[in-house]
């Protein structure tokens, strides 16, 4: 059977970082060369740079609470888009492994029926992945092109309330910050697509192997009718399971180490930039150009929390099927002393697999659901302030 391509799936995840600086080529990590160079100024340029003209402002607006939390919504995802371009920096030998690991032989699906069990999680990856990058790529051309919508280029007003160190009010200064402001946002929308699908697509490379492991195990019984071989077939393939069972569990830890930080980082910034868009919602004219891009934004960052929140959830509930795996499996007739190995393998899975962020809480559909909830309170606190 021709081998599955797992990396194949987040292709053009890859090729995206690469554009941004974020993905050296082959397996290797950065090194001495153009490429690391070309990094390393992209990132200062339009990640620090643009992130440090617009927190300057923030202290020279302080007293206005509308322009505060105008800006504070959408700077806090950029600073999140920036610890994320580091993370994955600082991270890229252990993500080329992790790279490697998912197409080796043992995470490989063995039959037809195993590849077509892991296509929902594909699948899901997909829409997940589609769905937040439509609302993405609308906010940023809604929010890049807003001067020019509704026509306040003529007062030469920028995309973003930023303080530079020279007058913007004039020509060419107007149109060269205008620029930078764009490209150094499309640069942080391209880093925050392409990490944030990076992220889900391991956790659904994650719940994809325990799809593949519950078959294995579903399917662990008798082949002949000799007692003797049969006690020695399924006992060979219950130590392919265990070991499968072990590499998973250690890809896991592997992934969450990378993304651990960041989960706490994304949580928080996306419950306090949805509350704010809403808030922001109530201030501008409904229907406007930064009427629709303050949608679009919210509606992004909400489906960007979700996709973290349902893989995650799906790697816990496919994991706690392994033990009911197990008892599908037909052991009825195998041997007490083989019995045991099962009983032993099944009291090790009972505990399902939770991806936690610094084990303060764990992605799930109910932390969403929370998250929405304090997002609403973010909300309803700065309405009563109002």
């Amino acid at each position: 059977m021709k081998k599955f391509d797992w990396k194949g799936i987040i292709k053009a995840n890859i090729i995206v970082l690469k554009f941004v600086g974020l993905w050296p080529a082959g397996d290797e990590t950065y090194g001495c060369n153009l490429y690391t160079l070309y990094a390393i100024v992209s990132t200062i340029l339009f990640h620090f740079g643009h992130n440090l003209f617009q927190t300057v402002n923030l202290f020279l607006i302080l007293d206005d609470l509308e322009a505060v939390t105008g800006t504070i919504f959408i700077l806090l995802m950029k600073i999140a888009s920036s610890l994320k371009a580091y993370h994955l920096i600082k991270n890229m030998k252990m993500l080329k492994k992790l790279m490697i690991t998912i197409n080796c032989n043992l995470f490989q699906p063995k039959n037809s029926e195993q590849k077509i069990l892991i296509q929902p999680n594909i699948k899901a990856w997909r829409i997940c992945v589609s769905t937040f990058s439509t609302f993405t790529v609308s906010a940023l051309f809604l929010s890049s092109l807003y001067p020019v919508l509704d026509k306040s280029f003529y007062q030469y007003r920028l995309p973003f309330l930023a303080w530079y160190p020279y007058n913007t009010k004039t020509s060419p200064q107007y149109e060269i910050t205008y620029i930078y402001q764009a490209l150094s946002v499309i640069s942080l929308a391209v880093v925050t697509l392409g990490i944030d699908s990076l992220i889900a697509a391991l956790n659904m490379f994650i719940a994809a192997q325990f799809d593949i492991l519950n078959n294995d195990l579903r399917n662990l019984h008798p082949v002949n009718n000799n007692n003797n071989n049969n006690s020695i077939d399924v006992v060979n393939d219950l130590k392919k399971c265990v070991h499968h069972h072990r590499e998973i569990l250690k890809f896991a830890d592997y992934a969450n180490r990378f993304y651990n930080w960041l989960l706490l980082v994304q949580f928080f910034v996306g419950g306090v930039s949805i509350g704010l868009s809403m808030f922001q919602l109530t201030l501008v004219i409904p229907f406007s150009p930064e009427f629709y891009m303050l949608l679009t934004y919210g509606t992004a960052i909400s489906v960007q929390v979700f996709m973290y929140c349902w893989f995650g959830n799906q790697i816990e509930v496919k994991s706690s099927d392994l033990s009911y795996s197990v008892f599908e499996s037909d052991w009825t007739d195998l041997p007490p002393e083989v019995m045991k190995n099962f009983i032993i393998f099944t009291m090790r899975i009972q505990r399902p697999l939770k991806i936690a962020a610094l084990n303060l809480f764990y992605l799930s559909l109910t932390t969403y659901v929370k998250i929405l909830k304090t997002s609403w309170s973010y909300f309803a606190l700065l309405r009563q302030i109002t």
